[in-house]
């Protein structure tokens, strides 16, 4: 319903594109939503049904740790079974990349200098090019090299894109070119700062990330300004919300941003009023139960519900469906921007709920019919 005006438009930074697995990430690809299971790994069974959960929340990649050989002994499970591409989260044994690469992972997450020399880090590259492995040069504040720390006396931007161009250059060296690159730290500005010297830097893909952001509402609120600053300016082809929360809450809050910014159109996006005395009936309950009864569409569908006629209307004129109170007892359904019928109080979340999800059948009919004539 809403059309893309000129001053919406972010001009995403030009960069090469890598797969992850199946998926696309860099160049024109849509910027792919990531999360991480903090389950333990040996446990396939609990691993799994967490990535099943979070790609039921329409998570595009999934990180999962492997520290030990018990954790890469279950990731031909993992890989097999699960419905979205496996990143193996490697930090030093070199061994557990080869492992898992070997296993099915789609990518290794690594820091090449951290894994011993030269011939260790060829032998992981080497694993990685014969499984169809894309590699991610994870660089964190809270881990850099000593000599880095002792060149620059703290972590900074200048050290973080150093440390990241270094582990670059030894993939380079062996003609390894499908990685992508994170430099990220709890320190927001300190984050953003070092992302926008990298993306200078380097045509790379980038992962971005505020780490060990927070809790629910504070890392929320942490990593919007952070990542969405450089989502703003065109960074980023691929993110990951840090939550010390369920990794599903990661994958909702992903989307959100995104969404916030035009940059993915995934599920519905409920514009709502904060309420105040004009309301004629309950918003922030309202908004509460629709956001949970609607999670599961995954359609792009735009819905407005307004407490009274100051900006009901005007709301309602640009999404797709709204619903503006009128008095306690109805209020008006606007359908396509325009007012339609009345609805009761009553009535109305189970109204909304059906004709969303009459909507989203609609939309996927047509895609359907569209995929079908093209073919």
């Amino acid at each position: 319903m809403q059309a893309i005006r000129p001053w919406r438009h972010i001009e995403r930074r030009k960069s090469r594109q890598i797969f992850v697995g199946n998926v696309p990430v860099g160049g024109d690809a849509p910027i792919a939503v990531q999360t991480m299971t903090n389950t333990p790994t040996e446990d396939a069974a609990a691993t799994l049904d967490q990535i099943h959960r979070a790609a039921d929340a329409g998570v595009d990649i999934v990180r999962v740790s492997c520290p030990t050989e018990d954790a890469t002994a279950a990731m031909p499970q993992i890989c097999r079974e699960s419905p979205v591409p496996i990143v193996a989260d490697i930090h030093f044994h070199y061994k557990r990349g080869i492992e898992a690469a070997e296993a099915g992972a789609a990518c290794l997450r690594i820091n090449p200098g951290n894994i011993g020399n030269q011939a260790r880090v060829k032998e992981v590259v080497s694993a990685a090019r014969n499984n169809g492995c894309s590699i991610r040069i994870g660089v964190n504040g809270g881990s850099l090299e000593r000599h880095l720390l002792e060149k620059y006396g703290e972590p900074c931007p200048d050290a973080m894109v150093e440390s990241a161009l270094d582990h670059a250059r030894i993939l380079d060296d062996l003609d390894f070119h499908d990685y992508k690159i994170s430099v990220k730290a709890s320190d927001m500005f300190l984050t953003v700062a070092a992302y926008q010297q990298l993306a200078e830097a380097t045509d790379a893909p980038l992962h971005l990330g505020i780490t060990e952001a927070g809790g629910l509402r504070t890392g929320t609120v942490k990593s919007s300004i952070g990542m969405g600053n450089l989502l703003w300016m065109g960074i980023g082809d691929t993110i990951r919300v840090s939550l010390s929360a369920d990794p599903v809450e990661e994958v909702k809050v992903g989307f959100d941003m995104l969404k916030s910014l035009g940059l993915r159109t995934r599920g519905v996006n409920i514009i709502a009023c904060p309420s105040c005395a004009r309301q004629g009936f309950d918003v922030i309950k309202t908004v509460e139960t629709l956001e949970d009864r609607l999670a599961h569409i995954a359609e792009p569908i735009s819905l407005s519900i307004i407490g009274c006629v100051v900006n009901g209307p005007g709301e309602a004129a640009l999404t797709d469906l709204g619903f503006t109170g009128g008095g306690k007892e109805s209020g008006k359904m606007f359908v396509s921007g325009k007012a339609d019928h009345n609805v009761s109080n009553a009535d109305m979340i189970e109204h909304i709920v059906e004709l969303v999800e009459k909507k989203a059948e609609a939309m996927r009919d047509a895609r359907e019919t569209e995929a079908t004539a093209a073919e």
